[in-house]
């Protein structure tokens, strides 16, 4: 096993992050198919509220 410096581990760390471009945009996806998923529950389902007059 090597040694590395901090300084090498940060580096790296860096160069990783930024070969990750789709985390932020499978983000989003994710966020908007729960809202949607929330409002269509919402929707259905307040056409079966009873109105009792």
């Amino acid at each position: 096993m090597e040694h590395h410096p901090a300084a090498a581990w940060l580096t790296e760390a860096a160069n990783a992050a930024e070969r990750q471009g789709a985390g932020n945009l499978l983000r989003v996806v994710l966020i908007v198919m729960l809202l949607g998923t929330v409002l269509t529950a919402w929707f259905l389902l307040r056409g079966y509220k009873q109105k009792d007059d």
